[in-house]
């Protein structure tokens, strides 16, 4: 049974009327777990119907296997504590009498969701501890669904200790070096207790006794757990080892001097001397949320070091990964985090997140872009697979310890059935986890493979399968098993010399020395360059799309093929720069391509002849129509490419913003803003991320441009929708959803899709949209926070969903490259 002890820690503030409770009903699983995009749920199904009703212990469930589950009646320990085989992986419910209508907080660990009352919010499947969320009990019966997860669930009640307060058990904050004043980011916790909206609150953070720094903390939905960044000064400290601050949520008109209950948390910082690890705070360009990466400061400050990226295995800090080094006199190491110590396998946003720490710490630490490396431990193996089978142009050198290779390999991710036209559309989606697909992108890149040969956690197995297809084509690659090893020998499994030698010994070619670009992507919006090449469209969204050329600088020529490609751009600057050699003082000053004289390109056979060396800016971007190429001027920006190109997960990044619908009935306005809270929960808790809402009424494009929106709710009941999605082929409307020519009836279908924001050439609009009450419901099954789960650019799903899972998605695809819906790619269930 998983332990439950961090929750155990979350104090108790007691309740004028304590709701109470005693016993639970349990139902094990009805099926096996998966990633996938759908899956059946007979148990919340009537809720997403808008029809349930609170079991009875011995009532049967069909199971997936035909066998019925009985709902079954324990006791619940004093403590909270749900203490069964069943609940892993499978429900607990648990009827809360409550003497008053309240608001309570709710601590909760060990499960995947609950339910109150019908309504969803995230779960801590990780038993973290610090999910800490408002709740508002009615007088009476209250119904609580747990979904299980990895083990017991416990959970408890305590009073809010006013309408606005601050919680610093998941506070991000950083290091400080001795000696060194600045001006840092940090994030923690705010909870609106009350059922308003609350506007205009503000945090402050100081150091104990000294001025604070005011930072403004956005719209807050009623009843919502919030990550809320700030800004602290902090001043030069020697000789200390810790630094005491003070963090205030302030609610608005709060007269001065005045400290409500709950609003002020106290923490302490590490102070660090140059030489030691530390934390390194950010702001993400992602959601504006404060992140964190951990350094391992080389031995020597001087620029032009290399750099190694060392990504951490599942539930480890990235300042435990940084720990585990031993400083290199001629490497940095930079340890992201994933989001989370198990965020998201280093996909999606994990991904981001890594390369986003890239960026920084490149920019800060100035290396040597030649000697970059990557690196990682377990789930950071397989994170190092997963990033360089795409970004290959971004290291020189990569070894994965105790890396497995992808969801299919290793943790049994959804297998799409080819047979069916809507399934291969949502296999195509995730595509971009498909390692074994990019592997051949690490031809030019050194590897080492480490392993230990009775790892009982990822099989050897997996180190094999990769040495096997490096074998068929890589001539630079090392592979160890370390006799009697298991899966964490100490911390050799990432600080092992010969690896670390490995990386040393090898440099990325400067792209002015690249000669031949073999290079494949799932997708240009997930990864598009290699050297001099840029991979600007596919022609089938989400297929791997190639391409091998080669340059004769003597012949002035590019030559070479392609596959799935439809738009492609080589870069002339790199070629044409003048070389740099310290090494090679006669090499200095020479360029690879003269500029101003004509090239010549050949591609798949077809010879496109002399072409003048453009005047403008040094590229040339190619165009496949039908079986012919032509040289075309620079893609207009309103087409798919690199900058912008979906699918619909892509949605949550630039700065997201989400907007409630504030129409309709009451149910819908109850619904729609359940739907958006519980995304911007969900997304806190497993990616410590800050979303952040507003109502639609409150939207004005030009106040929030130059960022991605997600609009919840459909044309009729989010008054931004016309603003924003009003020229979309994709229309949903109180009980209809229209697609091109087709419309489908109903008020309990949901639709997901992406579309380029009007009036900008780079961010996103999206809608988390339902024909109905039950239709927003339905959307919230798609659980596109999850890793190794892909969204295609629309999907339309009915209620059948929640008996069959994938036979009820009704249709889904891509738009094509030019966004529409005629040149993309869609296909319907019936």
């Amino acid at each position: 049974m998983r332990s439950l002890g961090p929750f155990l820690a979350v104090p108790a503030i007691a309740l004028a009327e304590p709701p109470t409770f005693n016993r639970a009903l349990v139902l094990p699983p009805t099926g096996a777990a998966t990633r996938i995009i759908v899956s059946p749920d007979p148990v919340a199904a009537p809720i997403v119907a808008g029809v349930w009703t609170p079991p009875s212990e011995g009532d049967n469930v069909p199971g997936q296997d035909g066998t019925p589950r009985t709902w079954q009646g324990i006791d619940i320990a004093p403590d909270g504590k749900i203490e069964h085989r069943a609940v892993r992986g499978g429900y607990a419910y648990v009827p809360v009498q409550s003497d008053v209508e309240q608001v309570v907080i709710l601590s909760a660990a060990g499960h995947g969701l609950v339910y109150i009352n019908g309504e969803p919010r995230p779960g801590d499947p990780y038993s973290h501890g610090y999910l800490r969320i408002p709740i508002a009990l009615k007088a009476g019966r209250n119904d609580l669904l747990f979904r299980g997860s990895r083990g017991g669930i416990a959970f408890s009640f305590r009073a809010p200790e006013s309408p606005l307060t601050i919680d610093m058990a998941d506070a991000t904050l950083p290091d400080v070096v001795e000696g060194v004043a600045g001006k840092f980011v940090g994030a923690a916790v705010v909870i609106n207790a009350t059922t308003d909206w609350i506007t205009g609150a503000t945090i402050t953070a100081s150091e104990e006794g000294g001025p604070a720094t005011t930072s403004p903390v956005p719209p807050l939905p009623p009843l919502t757990s919030f990550k809320a960044p700030f800004v602290l000064d902090v001043s030069a400290r020697k000789g200390v080892k810790e630094a005491r601050i003070l963090v205030r949520v302030v609610p608005p008109q709060t007269p001065a001097g005045t400290v409500p209950p709950g609003t002020e948390g106290h923490a302490t910082l590490r102070v660090r001397s140059p030489q030691e690890t530390r934390r390194i705070t950010f702001r993400s360009a992602i959601d504006g949320s404060v992140q964190y990466y951990a350094l391992r400061p080389a031995t020597s400050s001087a620029e032009g070091q290399g750099l190694i990226l060392s990504l951490h295995g599942a539930s480890v800090e990235a300042t435990s990964q940084a720990d585990a080094y031993r400083a290199l006199d001629w490497a940095n190491i930079v340890c992201p985090t994933n989001r989370r110590p198990f965020g998201f396998d280093w996909e999606d946003w994990g991904r981001l997140d890594a390369l986003e720490v890239l960026d920084l710490a490149t920019a800060a630490l100035r290396p040597d872009l030649q000697r970059v490396y990557l690196t990682g431990h377990s789930m950071g193996g397989h994170g190092t697979w997963h990033l360089s089978t795409l970004h290959p142009d971004k290291f020189a050198a990569i070894a994965p310890s105790a890396g497995w290779i992808s969801f299919w390999t290793y943790s049994g991710a959804a297998a799409y059935q080819e047979a069916q036209a809507v399934e291969r559309i949502l296999k195509r989606a995730v595509s971009v986890s498909d390692t074994l697909a990019q592997a051949s992108n690490l031809s030019g890149l050194g590897v080492y493979i480490l392993h230990g040969d009775r790892d009982d956690n990822v099989p050897v197995a997996q180190a094999r399968q990769m040495r096997r297809q490096l074998g068929e084509f890589h001539p630079d690659f090392a592979y160890y098993e370390r006799p009697g090893a298991g899966h964490w020998w100490g911390n050799e499994c990432v600080d092992w010399p010969p690896l670390i030698q490995f990386l040393k010994d090898r440099a990325r070619p400067e792209t002015r020395d690249v000669r031949r670009v073999q290079f494949t992507t799932p997708h240009p919006g997930v990864s598009a360059s290699r050297a001099w090449v840029t991979v600007e469209a596919p022609l089938r969204p989400m297929q791997p799309s190639s391409v091998n050329i080669g340059l004769d600088p003597a012949k002035r020529t590019f030559s070479g093929s392609t596959s799935n490609v439809a738009r492609l751009t080589i870069q002339l600057g790199e070629l044409a720069s003048t070389a740099e050699s310290a090494d090679n003082p006669a090499e200095s000053g020479k360029r690879v391509l003269e500029p101003g004289t004509p090239v010549t390109i050949e591609i798949d056979q077809q010879n496109l002849g002399e072409i003048p060396w453009p005047s403008a800016e040094p590229r040339l971007t190619l165009y496949r129509e039908g079986e012919t190429w032509r040289l075309g001027g620079w893609a207009p920006a309103t087409l798919k490419g690199p900058h912008r190109a979906g699918p619909f997960k892509d949605a949550f990044r630039h700065n997201v913003l989400l907007v409630v619908g504030t129409g309709g009935t009451d149910e819908e306005r109850t619904v729609t803003l359940a739907r958006a809270r519980f995304d911007s929960e969900t997304f806190w808790y497993r990616g410590n991320a800050s979303l952040a809402m507003i109502r639609d009424r409150d939207f004005d494009a030009a106040t929030y441009a130059d960022r991605n929106i997600v609009l919840y709710g459909n044309a009729a009941t989010n008054s931004a929708w016309q603003a924003l999605l009003g020229d979309s082929p994709v229309q949903v409307r109180p009980g209809t959803i229209s697609i091109g020519d087709r419309t489908l009836e109903g008020d309990n279908l949901a639709c997901l899709f992406i579309r380029p924001r009007p009036g900008s050439d780079y961010f996103s609009v999206a809608a988390v949209a339902g024909t109905g009450p039950s239709g927003m419901r339905l959307s919230q099954r798609v659980p596109y926070f999850q890793s190794g789960v892909g969204v295609p650019d629309w999907i339309v799903i009915g209620p059948e969903v929640m008996a069959t899972g994938l036979p009820g998605v009704l249709g889904a695809g891509f738009f094509g490259n030019d966004w529409s819906l005629g040149s993309g790619e869609g296909e319907w269930a019936h």
